[in-house]
């Protein structure tokens, strides 16, 4: 016997009203289904292998908080946080590692809104070749049944004060799955990690090509830090030890809106004592919880030249200071004094006494027996504008390094190469700027027929005596009395460094820096703290 069919609601419905039922659901907008969401490949650094490079960049300093990074907020990025999260998005590093983890080492430290051109940074990143040593096939190291979260990670570095950082073991050198197109796609970018089981299939043939680092990292970080060139490294190679010099530029312009101007040939006499080995703790910042003792530096050049100068004299200078090690702010301080002297305010002489810090430390000009005073403590000064300062460059062996801008090998392939728009990219930015230079020149001339150029001088109606203006670099000046001013050699000092480092060895500094410690090690470098 058939079972009874179940009743439908439309048995009981007319002809005319099913056709009316049918004519609503045309009309009725259809409904798509939901997308499904894009399933993300997952990623696993253990699984691709490393290479150490060191990569050249600038950077404008106005737009940062300083290079280094801070655990703390800062007003402004820093420029290491931009970059280690252009690393990150390009999956060139691993985020959990942190700076530790990839090896990162700057050549020198520079402070908020100083420039540099050519900065060096030093770290190990995912590789599409492997180290060049590196010649094993993937299929012979990286067991398929493997659990890859058992397998050495990839960024494993020892941190010892003792050792820099060092290769990876050779399995992990050879650590490779076939890479993606320029080493990641869309998907790839925001992949989420996973330590789970991978089957790796073997790899048919080697890729030829490096990833294109330069490209890969410009097109993720703002024009204001530009990648300029990446140079293999061996294992050992280390960017802030392996520096033999760091070079600086400081430029000014001897034009002054109050009084005749910058002496620059008194700067130059001034600057040419700096040559040699000489004390510089009277030419720094002291910071106590570095604990700094020895403040001997080598100075192998100090000089002023010309960038661009009219009929006038008036234009553009330059500063050059060569050295292979900087103390915290000794440039802007050396910057300082220079000014100085080039206002007439100090004889050139001052620099020689600065550096004379214990008895007979230093020689008189002269062939006179009157010693040098004795400067153990740093007189009270401003420093000069940080704006103004660059890093130029920064010195290493020919053997170390082996510049490049692409990630091609042979000539050959050079050949083919189409190039970037890096260059294109700096020159847009500097007509730029060359417009905001042209208008305000526009406005000083439109302001100069209603405003005096220089303090109008006292009289009966103004009895209000003239004013100093000390220029510290960059359009910034300290303003005082002509009566007021206190010869360098005649005003306060500080105290006496080791007065400072043991107050601070027994004071609150040092409390804050144990807990500090334990969230990052200290970074105590002194090479190029600018």
């Amino acid at each position: 016997m058939a079972s009874p069919q179940p009743s439908s609601i439309y048995d009981g419905w007319s002809r005319e009203e099913l056709i009316a039922r049918l004519t609503e659901l045309d009309h009725k907008p259809k409904q798509r289904p939901p997308s499904p969401k894009p399933r993300h490949k997952a990623f696993h650094f253990a699984t691709y292998s490393r290479r150490k490079i060191a990569l050249k960049f600038c950077y404008s300093g106005w737009e940062y908080g300083g290079l280094a990074f801070q655990n703390t907020k800062t007003p402004l990025p820093t420029v290491e946080a931009v970059m280690f999260d252009a690393f990150v998005k390009a999956r060139l590093i691993d985020p959990e590692a942190g700076f530790e983890g990839c090896g990162w080492e700057k050549c020198g430290r520079t402070d908020r809104g100083v420039s540099a051109a050519g900065q060096v940074i030093s770290l190990w990143v995912r590789s599409a070749l492997g180290t060049e040593s590196g010649t094993d096939s993937p299929a012979e190291v990286v067991d398929k049944n493997k659990d890859v979260s058992s397998m050495p990670s990839a960024v494993d570095i020892p941190s010892s004060e003792e050792e820099t950082p060092s290769s990876v073991t050779p399995q992990e050198d050879t650590n490779v799955i076939p890479r993606l197109e320029y080493g990641f796609d869309e998907d790839d970018l925001d992949a989420p990690q996973s330590s789970s089981n991978l089957t790796i299939p073997p790899l048919k043939t080697k890729p030829k090509f490096e990833h294109d680092y330069l490209s890969i990292l410009n097109r993720l970080l703002p024009p204001t830090i530009r990648i300029l060139a990446w140079s293999p490294v061996s294992d050992k190679f280390s960017a802030r030890f392996s520096c033999t010099y760091r070079h600086y530029k400081y430029f000014f312009s001897p034009d002054t809106f109050s009084g005749p101007g910058l002496d620059v040939e008194r700067m130059r006499a001034a600057a040419s004592r700096l040559i040699g080995e000489h004390d510089f703790r009277n030419m720094c910042k002291i910071d106590a919880g570095k604990q700094i003792t020895m403040f001997r530096r080598n100075v192998m050049r100090a000089e002023i030249n010309v960038v661009s100068v009219d009929g006038d004299g008036k234009g553009m200078y330059v500063f050059n200071l060569i050295g292979s090690a900087f103390l915290y702010h000794q440039v802007r301080h050396i910057m300082a004094i220079l000014f100085m002297v080039g206002s007439g305010l100090e004889d050139p002489s001052v620099v020689t006494t600065l550096m004379n810090v214990e008895p007979g430390l230093e020689k008189p000009d002269d062939d006179s027996q009157t010693p040098l005073e004795v400067v153990d403590r740093k007189p009270e000064y401003q420093m000069a504008d940080a704006l103004p300062l660059v890093l130029w460059d920064c010195g290493y062996p020919d053997t170390e390094l082996d510049w490049r801008i692409n990630s091609y090998d042979s000539e050959e392939d050079n050949e083919n190469w189409k190039g970037t728009e890096l260059y294109q990219q700096l020159h847009a930015i500097h007509s730029r700027s060359q417009i905001y230079t042209a208008l305000n020149n526009h406005f000083l001339v439109a302001a100069s027929p209603f405003h005096l150029p220089t303090p109008a001088p006292p009289s009966i109606s103004s009895p209000v005596p003239n004013k100093l203006f000390i220029p510290l670099g960059g359009g910034a000046y300290r303003r005082t009395g002509e009566d007021k001013y206190v010869p360098l050699l005649k005003r306060n000092r500080l105290d006496h460094v080791d007065v400072v480092n043991e107050r601070w060895r027994v004071g609150k500094g040092f409390r804050r820096n144990e807990r500090r410690r334990v969230a990052e090690e200290s970074d105590d470098d002194d090479d190029g703290n600018e």
